[in-house]
Formats: structure tokens, C-alpha cells, sequence
């Protein structure tokens, strides 16, 4: 068999462009032009000369993978850049380079060729689908297999509108109906498109007593359908869901379907259930798609094959209309479009398609099983034997009892609050587990929902039933931690209004934690800017200090676009925290934090005051030895003749500074006995809220903190302050507990009366003495 030159050389050249964009395997002298790659980001002049195929596509991997070196150093979780490419997807683009290289054959080849394409994929998706009789149009938008549909449908409705054009239209206005569950903006896009008005528009609400709450109200559909007839309008098409968006949930479509061939109104599908048509069983809510006018697929999405079109499968009798609506196409180059997907049909082959919808239509169901057993989350599901698509919350009613904290925190705004840890849910498990595809949705019923819908994202993230058992126990780790802070945050809300007011509580219902929290400051008398810095330093210290603090309870400044400014924000905590003791150590801190910053300012205060006073006692003191001396004894040569005959004792009167008291002393106590008594240092004078921080961890009740005691120090804080203090006297000295006195002399900085001199002279000769000597001395 020949196998055509050029075909050969496409594929090669294909394999070797994925693997150099995939891989990033650059060549040992390519180092200079990754540098050179480094200021393409700023568009430049064509070069003259040309650059050969590799280099270029050295070029588009560095444009690329650009944002990812940059993000290198940066602490962010690593985001898959390209969709996980199958053997499958490599014939998807191997589709869009045969379709550049088929479109330069001569024009009958072309048109044997591409008609072949078009009718084998037809045929094909009709049959998978259960579509029988069926044509097919591609598009790469999938919203444009609606838009020619519509156009077919008032064509067909409008005989006059060939050659009348839009004028047609205004003696009955068309009407299209849509689900309220359908695409935001799908209506508008089509009325768009068309050049029809917004009036032309009309949305049926769903269903809101029975049946599910995202299903099309097919009762009130009929009265809007009747009403417009009434008025003079003519119903033009439905627009239903087999799967909406969000939920997942299929319409009446067997209903829908009898009532528009009732009023003659072209019924078009959608939605992700489409896809489980392929299985050998398919739900009869399904099934009634079959019957539709038209229906829309996106087989790419469900089969991971990138860059693959969107197919619209329609029913219609007559092709000239079909040509009119731009369903066909008369030029060949357009039929290409079909053939990357007819490629990857082929290389999957009915098995493999129906492999790949079953797989994911399994996943749903293995993570549905998997829920039940999980306390406090709430499954949304239309049918749990067969959706494809689960939606589940986390839900305080369903839980089946609280630990500790008060089981109202979540009365007050509950459903933002439970929108809030909802989202916050979804996004945690879309990052600890990316493979999943979860995503958060917004139902207007339900609130925040995670959804998993493996139908469109199993297939390219290559999603496994171990990804859904990784999401069940990251699941099962979460939502404790949820339930506990929903309950604790009534506690924490009144425990700071206790500090009052020294902490101010922040009602910020979009913060997924235990609350906010602003530490006032108790200056007075400055004016509203001052205070303002002072509070953001403040509380920009003290939200340092809590992140340096050991404990596994997260502090932030807030979100990004958070509106409260200067704010302590405490993420989620366990059931075993002590909330009382966690606003206590943050109002502690804020005051040390701010008695800290208001010495040193006082203190540049006491200083300036202290040098004044020092000149004028220095002044005061040259006065007096004028005085004293007598003018003679200040003249250089004769002063000093003066001292030689008749000299005099002048005492030394020196000054030194308290910075604690902020007064000047005299020297003389220094000068008489050696030493500066009476001066402890400020670093030396541990505040109690020091020593409890580093003896225990943090933040847990006393059952909790007792076990953590013994694990992290066999040494408590009193023992702590013990041995600072005893350690002047003697640091071989064990005080006994049995005789009491010792520790008594011992704490007053009493010294044994046998022994005298300095303080270096004394231990020195305390640890001369054996140990018994040490007990005499102690009881003596």
C-alpha cells in the first residue's frame, strides 16, 4: 500500500512540534535564545531573513509556559497548563493539519473527499446518539447550531421571508421560549444573531410546587403559549435542557415535545445528559430527546478531543431551506471542518466512545454512594440511580450533633454564611484534589453548591474512581472542622464583645471562618488620621504576631477584596478550641503591641526632658564650684600655682538616667558600693502572657492542653520562674520542697550570713562548698 509523501511528513512533523510545545526539550545552544525568547512579550518588527520551523516553535513554547517560570518563586498551587492529550487527541490535531493539507487538492478530489467525511460522521453520531434520519451541521461555537435552527425554523414558518426578508416579521412577532435554567445569555446571544428584539424572548419559569426545581413548568408554558397566539404572535421555538448547567436536571422533554407539536413549534435540546444516549440504557427522560427537531453535542468536551467542534443534529425535509439557513454549505473547504472529529472517532471506535460516557456516568454514582455516609453534607441529585451530574453541600441540619460551641452561630445571615464555607468548600477541594473537576455553582433554590460532573472533565483531567476516593476523604477532613467553627462563631462573636472596648467584632458574612475581629486603640485625644495609622500598626503587628504564634488556627488580613480595612480575620478551627482563651491572647497582644509602641514614644519624650535637665544641673553644679573655689582657681596659670600650694578636695558629682522612671540620680550610692542597685532591666521582666505562650500549645481546652504539656515540656512555666530567680544564688542549688524557708531567702535575695563580699565572690564561694555545706547554709 502507498503511503502519500506529504501525508507522512505532516504526521512527523506534528509529533515532533507536540513533543518540543509539551515537553519544553530545548536544544544545549538554544540557551541564548530562550534569553533573546525573553523580550518577545513586547511586539517587535518581522525579520527580514526568516527563522527555520524549530526555533519558531521554541518561540510559541516560551509564550507558553512564560507565566509559569514567573510564578516559580512564587507560593501557588501548580495548575495544569495542558489538558491531559490521549492517543485520541492527537488525532484531533493531527485533523487540523490534514484539513490544511487537504484543502489544496484539486477540486474534485476535494469534494469526493470531504463529502465522504461529512456523511461517515453523520452517520455515525446519529446512530451513537439514537438520532435517526438526522443531518448534521459543525460549528465551532456551540451556540451557533442554535442560531441556524432558528433561522431554518423561521424559514419554514415565514413563506414570504426569501424574498420579504425581516419586513415579514412585523405582522406576527416570533416568539422563543427558554427555560429559566437555561445558559445565562444564551436568549440574548440568539436574539442577537437574528436582529430580533428582546421582546421576541420569553422565559418559562420552572417548576416551584412539584417536580424538580430546576425543570421547565410545562403547565405555565402551555398558558404562555396560548396567550401570545391571543395576542397575535406566533410561536417560533423551545429551547429545553436535557441536563441544565448547573444541576444537571432534564425537562419534560416527552411532554414538551407533545405540546409543540401541538402549536408547531420546532423543540431544540441541549445539555449534558445528550451524552448517556450512547449507553445500552438510557432513562426515558433522556429518551425523549430523540423525538426533538434538533439537539446539540459536544462530543469534544465529553471525550476529551481538544479543538474539536460542536455538531447539531437537525431533522428537515427540505435542503434548499437548510442552504438558506446555513446548515449546508455548497464549499468543500468548509466539510473539513468535520474531519478532525471523524478522525477520532475512528481511532475510538463505538467501544471506546460508549467506554469513556460509562466510566464517567460510573464515577457519579461511585461518589453518590460515597456521600451517604458523610455527615453533614446534603446531596441534590434528580435521580440517584441514574445522574450523571452530583451536586452536594454542606448542610448544619443534616448534621447529626454538634460538638461544643453554641448550635445558634449560624442564625443570624445563615444562608450567606453557608454560601460562604460552601464556596470555600468547593475550592479546597478543587485544589487539594484537581483531578476531580469539582467546581462551585450557584443555584438560586439551594444557594452554594460543589458540583462533579465527570462527563465534562473526567475525560480531560483523566479522572480515576481513586480521584473520588481522595475527594471523599479530603471531604471527611473538612467538614468537621466546618461544623465546629459554624458552631463557635456565636462564641467568639460574644467573647469579643466582651473585650469591649478594646476589640471591635467585624459582622462579615463572606469570611468562611470563625469571625473578624479589630483591635481599637485606647489613645486619646489624637485626631481621626493618627488614629488610623495607629490602629493599622497596630493591628499589622499584631496579626504578625499571631501567624508567629505555634498553632494550626489561620489569621489573615482578609480576602482581596475585602472592604474592612485593619482587621484580624481567624479561619476555620476544631471542635477542641478555646475561644475564650483566643480572644484573650489576641486583646493581650494588641495591648503589649500597643503599651510597647506608646513607650518608645514616651521614652523619646523622657530623654529630650532628661538632657535638659542634665544641662541645667550641670550648669547649677559650675555655678557652685565657682563659688566655692573662688574666681583665682579658674584662671589657667594661676589656678594651677594655687592648686599646688593650697589644694582642695572637690567631690565628683555624677548623674545617671532611669529610663524607666525618666529622672536623673545621683552617682554617689555607685560610687560607694560598686554597684547600681535597683535597676532591673525591661527585657529582664517576662510578661505572664510570654511565659504561657511558650509553655503549652495554644488554644485548646484544658484536656487538650494538659496532653500537649506533656508531650512538647516536662518543665511548666512556674518551674521556669523558679530557676531565673534561684539561679542568682547558687546554680547548683535544689531548693527542697520539705523545708520552705529556703525558698523564702532564697526568692528575697537573702545571703547566707557566713559568707560576705561581692556578688561574683559569693558563688564562687558557694560552689566551693560540698553539698552538705549547702544545706547548712540553706537552713541557717
Amino acid at each position: 500500500m502507498m503511503v502519500d509523501t506529504a501525508l507522512a511528513q505532516v504526521g512527523k512533523s506534528l509529533s515532533e512540534a507536540m513533543r518540543i510545545l509539551g515537553d519544553g526539550q530545548m536544544e544545549p545552544d538554544a540557551g541564548t535564545e530562550s534569553r533573546r525568547f525573553s523580550r518577545t512579550s513586547i511586539p517587535g518588527p518581522l525579520q527580514g531573513d526568516g527563522q527555520d520551523v524549530t526555533t519558531i516553535l521554541h518561540l510559541v513554547h516560551h509564550l507558553i509556559h512564560e507565566e509559569e517560570d514567573e510564578e516559580d518563586g512564587k507560593d501557588k498551587p501548580s495548575q495544569p497548563r495542558i489538558q491531559n492529550v490521549g492517543e485520541q487527541g492527537h488525532m484531533a490535531l493531527l485533523g487540523h493539519s490534514l484539513a490544511a493539507y487537504i484543502s489544496v487538492l484539486d477540486r474534485e478530489r476535494l469534494r469526493k473527499l470531504t463529502t465522504r467525511i461529512l456523511s461517515d460522521t453523520t452517520l455515525w453520531l446519529s446512530r451513537i446518539f439514537r438520532y435517526e434520519n438526522g443531518s448534521a451541521y459543525f460549528h465551532e461555537d456551540d451556540r451557533d447550531g442554535l442560531v441556524k435552527v432558528c433561522r431554518l425554523a423561521i424559514n419554514a414558518r415565514y413563506e414570504e421571508y426569501t424574498t420579504e426578508g425581516y419586513a415579514v416579521l412585523s405582522s406576527r412577532q416570533p416568539v422563543i421560549y427558554q427555560s429559566a435554567s437555561c445558559r445565562p445569555g444564551l436568549g440574548q446571544h440568539l436574539c442577537n444573531q437574528l436582529g430580533l428584539p428582546l421582546s421576541s424572548l420569553c422565559t418559562v419559569p420552572c417548576n416551584t410546587v412539584f417536580g424538580s426545581q430546576h425543570q421547565m413548568d410545562v403547565a405555565l408554558l402551555d398558558k404562555l403559549i396560548k396567550e401570545d397566539i391571543e395576542a397575535g404572535k406566533l410561536p417560533l421555538l423551545l429551547i429545553a435542557n436535557a441536563g441544565t448547567p448547573e444541576a444537571g436536571h432534564t425537562d419534560k422533554l416527552s411532554r414538551l415535545k407533545e405540546l409543540c407539536d401541538q402549536h408547531s413549534i420546532w423543540l431544540h435540546i441541549e445539555g449534558v445528559n445528550l451524552a448517556t444516549l450512547a449507553l445500552a440504557q438510557v432513562t426515558s427522560a433522556v429518551m425523549g430527546s430523540t423525538r426533538s427537531d434538533s439537539m446539540t453535542l459536544t462530543p469534544g468536551r465529553w471525550l476529551g478531543l481538544p479543538a474539536v467542534t460542536a455538531v447539531t443534529l437537525y431533522r428537515h425535509e427540505d435542503p434548499a431551506l437548510s442552504l438558506a439557513a446555513g446548515l449546508t454549505s455548497s464549499q468543500p473547504v468548509e466539510k473539513l471542518r468535520a474531519l478532525p472529529l471523524w478522525l477520532s472517532l475512528q481511532y475510538l471506535g463505538h467501544n471506546g466512545i460508549v467506554l469513556k460516557i460509562t466510566h464517567a456516568a460510573t464515577l457519579s454514582q461511585h461518589l453518590l454512594l460515597k456521600l451517604k455516609s458523610v455527615a453533614c453534607i446534603r446531596t441534590l441529585v434528580e435521580d440517584e440511580q441514574n445522574s450523571p451530574v452530583v451536586l452536594f453541600k454542606f448542610s448544619p441540619d443534616s448534621c447529626s450533633g454538634g460538638s461544643g460551641g453554641s448550635v445558634d452561630g449560624f442564625c443570624a445571615g445563615d444562608k450567606e454564611v453557608l454560601d460562604t464555607f460552601n464556596r470555600w468548600l468547593g475550592e479546597q477541594l478543587a485544589q487539594l484534589v484537581p483531578s476531580s473537576g469539582v467546581d462551585v455553582v450557584e443555584l438560586e433554590d439551594e444557594g452554594t453548591c460543589v458540583r462533579f460532573s465527570p462527563l465534562l472533565t473526567a475525560a480531560v483531567l483523566g479522572t480515576q474512581q481513586e480521584d473520588v476516593d481522595e475527594l471523599v476523604q479530603k471531604l471527611l477532613e473538612l467538614v468537621p472542622m466546618m461544623s465546629s467553627t459554624m458552631n463557635l462563631r456565636q462564641d467568639f462573636r460574644e467573647e469579643s464583645h466582651r473585650h469591649t472596648p478594646s476589640l471591635t467584632y467585624i459582622e462579615d458574612l463572606s469570611w468562611p471562618g470563625l469571625g473578624a475581629v479589630r483591635y481599637e486603640s485606647q489613645a486619646e485625644e489624637i485626631d481621626e488620621s493618627r488614629r488610623k495609622q495607629e490602629l493599622k500598626k497596630i493591628n499589622d503587628a499584631l496579626l504578625t504576631k499571631l501567624q508567629e504564634l505555634d498553632t494550626d488556627i489561620f489569621f489573615s488580613s482578609g480576602s482581596e477584596f475585602e472592604t474592612e480595612e485593619n482587621c484580624i480575620f481567624v479561619g476555620m478551627v476544631t471542635d477542641d478550641v478555646d475561644v475564650s482563651e483566643l480572644v484573650d491572647t489576641i486583646s493581650t497582644l494588641g495591648r503589649d503591641i500597643e503599651e510597647s509602641g506608646r513607650l518608645l514614644e514616651n521614652m523619646t519624650e523622657r530623654v529630650r526632658k532628661g538632657i535638659l535637665e542634665a544641662e541645667m544641673q550641670l550648669q547649677k553644679a559650675n555655678e557652685e564650684k565657682l563659688m566655692e573655689e573662688g574666681m583665682l582657681r579658674q584662671l589657667p596659670l594661676v589656678g594651677s600655682v594655687l592648686n599646688w600650694f593650697s589644694p582642695i578636695e572637690s567631690s565628683i558629682k555624677g548623674r545617671t538616667f532611669n529610663l524607666a522612671a525618666g529622672a536623673l540620680d545621683s552617682t554617689d550610692l555607685t560610687y560607694s558600693t560598686k554597684v547600681q542597685a535597683g535597676r532591673t532591666s525591661l527585657q529582664d521582666t517576662p510578661t505572664f502572657s510570654s511565659k504561657r505562650l511558650s509553655g503549652q500549645r495554644l488554644f485548646r481546652r484544658p484536656g487538650a492542653a494538659s496532653d500537649s504539656m506533656s508531650e512538647t515540656s516536662s518543665l511548666g512555666p512556674a518551674d521556669e520562674i523558679f530557676r531565673e530567680e534561684s539561679v542568682t544564688v547558687s546554680s547548683n542549688v535544689q531548693p527542697s520542697m520539705s523545708h520552705p524557708e529556703t525558698l523564702d531567702r532564697t526568692e528575697t535575695g537573702v545571703r547566707p550570713p557566713s559568707i560576705q563580699g561581692t556578688p561574683e565572690q559569693v558563688e564562687a564561694e558557694e560552689e566551693r562548698q560540698p553539698e552538705g555545706q549547702e544545706v547548712d547554709l540553706s537552713r541557717r
